[in-house]
């Protein structure tokens, strides 16, 4: 029997497109499955929704009732009476008293037989207890900033890319009575890729304006916790230091210390209330302000100042009907020599503009008043808001269109965004 037999062929080699091929489809799954990893899951920790109700924290109460439900309903009254002595209220009785908190809040709580012991805070309602401590009036508060926490430990930085305790100390806080206007990122989805250490640590203004604009805020604060443990559970210190805008400008720097890991969270509480402390003397002084070469652009207008360029249009109409009624009669007339043309031109009318100008210190007010009363063509400028670290409002009386007014303006050194019937500008 004879057997067939075929000749020996060696596998071909793969080309070397098929291998970098494959190796390019390997590295592109493993980037996207690396982004999708970075982008989902529990990231983001909501910012509780910002109050204007007087809140005290941190009452210790100790006492004793005759069944556990008797011993809380004391903790509480007593709770209440000492925080309206810390606020330095008059004196009242507890069922008034009573009738101005809106919320207790248990920070910790330890309920016996007969006894409870407890750290509470007690929420007051501005608008019923405000006239009673003389604080019902409104406040000046600063322009919106995005507010960045930096968490250091271990020799890394994150800010959103994980959960972290100082970012969700951050977004717990109550700040509706500060005079700062946070701006607190969640930092879930795609906000952990664009909120990173790095972005803190970036110069680029044209960089700066798309991230502000994503978050309608005009400026930026970094306010920076850097823990250091003693041994794992131990004690924990905590160097914080405030910074701001694009220039990440120090502003002041403090440390505390927790004596174990259970106190973290406290110490934590406590450097924010520390920092909104910085951060307002720091807009009182006159330091915290927004960076004027960042655009003004990405400040929404409020809608009195919406009213206010609707209430301008509704003047620029009437002044025009009067105008147009008078050239209708004239065209009657018989046709004037050149002339008459040349020396009876149509004088430009005045009207009304909404200025938004950056006045970070009382200084920069003074000034942009006297600059804006000092241009050509302008003959008046009133005041319709005054907001020192913000942007301030003005209505200029200007002979000449919007764009003549904003020209003006630039040769005399300022930076001017035009927009429908308005001026933002700055220095």
């Amino acid at each position: 029997m004879s057997t067939l037999s075929l000749p020996f062929r060696p596998l071909a080699k793969p080309s070397p497109a098929l291998i970098g091929g494959i190796g390019f489809a390997v590295l592109l799954l493993v980037a996207i499955a690396s982004l999708m990893a970075q982008v989902s899951g529990e990231r983001g920790i909501a910012p509780v929704a910002s109050s204007t109700d007087i809140q005290v924290n941190g009452i210790e109460v100790n006492v004793t009732g005759d069944s556990p439900e008797d011993a809380r309903s004391n903790g509480w009254r007593q709770a209440q009476r000492m925080a309206w002595e810390q606020l330095g209220g008059p004196s009242i009785d507890d069922s008034r008293l009573e009738s101005l908190v809106s919320a207790i809040v248990v920070e910790r709580e330890a309920i016996g037989p007969r006894r409870y012991v407890a750290t509470l805070g007690v929420i007051f309602d501005r608008q019923r207890a405000g006239a009673l401590l003389g604080s019902s009036g409104a406040r000046a508060r600063s322009a919106p900033m995005l507010t960045l926490p930096v968490l250091v430990a271990g020799g890394t930085q994150t800010m959103f890319e994980v959960r972290n305790p100082w970012q969700r100390a951050w977004a717990e806080y109550q700040f509706g009575s500060s005079a700062i206007d946070y701006v607190r990122p969640s930092g879930a989805g795609e906000e952990s890729l664009l909120l990173t250490f790095g972005q803190t640590q970036r110069r680029s203004r044209a960089w700066w304006n798309t991230v502000l604009d994503r978050f309608s805020a005009a400026d930026v604060i970094v306010p920076i916790a850097n823990l250091s443990w003693d041994y794992p559970g131990g004690p924990v210190t905590g160097r914080f230091t405030a910074r701001y805008g694009p220039d990440n400008i120090y502003l002041d720097s403090f440390t505390l210390r927790a004596p174990n890991a259970e106190a973290l969270p406290a110490m934590l509480t406590e450097a924010v209330e520390r920092f909104d402390g910085i951060y307002t003397d720091a807009l009182a002084s006159g330091r915290l302000r927004p960076d004027p070469t960042l655009s003004l652009g990405n400040v929404e207008l409020s809608p009195e100042i919406r009213a206010l360029l609707e209430q301008a249009r509704r003047g620029e109409d009437a002044a025009a009907a009067p105008a147009s009624g008078g050239d209708e009669a004239g065209a009657a007339t018989d046709t004037p020599t050149d002339e008459a043309t040349a020396t009876e031109q149509p004088a430009a009318t005045a009207a009304t503009y909404v200025v938004q100008v950056a006045t970070p210190d009382p200084a920069s007010f003074d000034t942009a008043l006297s600059n804006l009363r000092g241009t050509p063509g302008v003959s008046g400028v009133s005041v319709t808001s005054t907001a020192i670290g913000g942007a301030s409002v003005l209505r200029v009386t200007y002979t000449g269109d919007i764009s003549a007014l904003a020209a003006a303006l630039r040769s005399r050194g300022w930076a001017v965004n035009e927009g429908a019937n308005a001026l933002g500008i700055s220095r």
